[in-house]
């Protein structure tokens, strides 16, 4: 009796270590013969999404203007915290097409206009996309964007990289621009004769 009750002691402990070892065997053949199948999809999968959420610039309070119609404008700071200067070449959304503008003094009036070059961001430093200053100018919204809404903002550099960033939406009279059709020309509230952003 002692005999058997210490033998059922050895054997569980036995049958226990044997099934571990033989699970621990499956799963390493199993793994085997799946290895190069799954194994470089979870890897590639991490590098895409490393090269996909890899930020080339820092994007701070990013915001839209709330419009129901024609064009708007997305607002927020870049901050480059590399070595090296980054360009901002264009940007693309997905409830408009996007043109990269400023606003500059011509012919003594505050007028806006496309930016040449495209928005440069200094190493180490900081550049604010603003009402009355750059911007990223929102083209023939397809739909209304109303406060509260998220909108997408996809940054396309001049090394070919891109960049993704949400900006949500909200109403924004400011200093009364209008951000109407029209490259060049003067923008209401902006020169000598103010009129009401429309």
């Amino acid at each position: 009796m002692p005999s058997t009750a210490s033998s059922r002691r050895f054997a569980r402990p036995a049958l226990l270590l044997t099934g571990a070892v033989l699970a621990v065997f499956a799963a390493g053949c199993g793994s085997s013969d799946n290895t190069s199948a799954d194994a470089p999809s979870p890897s590639a999968t991490t590098s895409a999404s490393a090269g996909a959420t890899a930020e080339v610039v820092g994007v701070r309070d990013p915001w839209v203007k709330a419009a129901d119609e024609g064009m708007t404008a997305a607002f927020g700071t870049l901050v480059n915290n590399s070595d090296t200067d980054v360009t901002i070449t264009g940007a693309t959304t997905t409830v408009s097409p996007v043109e990269l503008h400023e606003m500059a003094m011509q012919d003594g009036e505050m007028v806006m206009r496309a930016k040449e070059g495209g928005v440069v961001i200094k190493a180490h430093s900081e550049h604010r996309l603003e009402p009355g200053g750059d911007h990223l100018m929102l083209m023939n919204l397809a739909e209304p964007v109303q406060a509260g809404d998220e909108v997408t903002v996809t940054l396309a550099f001049a090394d070919g990289r891109t960049q993704a960033f949400t900006a949500v939406a909200k109403p924004f009279t400011g200093a009364q621009e209008s951000y109407a059709p029209g490259h060049g020309e003067p923008m209401p509230g902006m020169s000598a004769s103010p009129s009401p952003a429309r």
